[in-house]
């Protein structure tokens, strides 16, 4: 599905004071931004922001940044914002692929993917968010205690990364096929857009948490 541009989008994240413009002059020095030494944890691939916005409410004592490539669909986040500022979110609007430009090695203490783009086609699935090649990236970042969760409605998706983290060198410490009936792994979840809306069609959700 195309993505639907909005007018005026651009404009509007580029003179956002919700996100951050040079990040790669914050790399190593993240906790100075939020001025304190919480922990820092990142969702890629935030889409319109109710996940990481709603995690930032429940948890003040952690930092949140939320990465969204498309400023079509990070404006609705900073619309929220304006609303309701919160002082430890903060926005980016990145590739993902500079994810270590970005942050320092052991910067990043967890690292949330939800709903992420399946990128079906056997050739684009260095693309996935789950991949060996994203792995490598997070690995250059994430704290050596931290880990990835993982939530899809994509049966294919879920399936794949099961493989390939641990062919990557990583471990999946917990997983579900359907998480929203499984009493242990849904405890305390917290629902993105796209999950509301897939789990009211009856689609189970997937749930994954891995570590080095």
């Amino acid at each position: 599905m195309r993505l639907r541009n909005i007018k005026g989008a651009d404009e509007a994240v580029a003179n956002s004071p919700f996100c951050i413009h040079t990040p790669t002059e914050h790399k190593g020095n993240w906790k100075s931004l939020f001025s304190n030494d919480h922990p820092l944890h990142i969702e890629i691939g935030m889409g319109k922001g109710q996940f990481i916005m709603s995690l930032a409410k429940e948890h003040p004592d952690i930092n949140y940044i939320g990465i969204e490539r498309y400023t079509s669909v990070l404006l609705r986040a900073l619309q929220k914002m304006e609303l309701e500022p919160l002082d430890n979110l903060k926005f980016l609007c990145i590739d993902a692929a500079t994810l270590p430009d970005i942050f320092a090695a052991g910067e990043v203490d967890k690292i949330y993917l939800n709903f992420s783009d399946p990128w079906p086609k056997d050739r684009h699935a260095k693309r996935r968010l789950t991949s060996r090649t994203f792995l490598e990236r997070y690995n250059a970042i994430l704290a050596p205690e931290g880990h990835i969760e993982f939530k899809t409605d994509n049966r294919g998706l879920f399936d794949f990364s099961l493989e390939e983290i641990p062919q990557a060198g990583w471990k999946i410490d917990a997983y579900t096929f359907d998480l929203h009936h499984d009493d242990s792994m849904n405890q305390g979840n917290i629902m993105t857009e796209y999950e509301e809306k897939f789990s009211s069609l009856g689609n189970p959700i997937c749930k994954l948490i891995a570590s080095r």
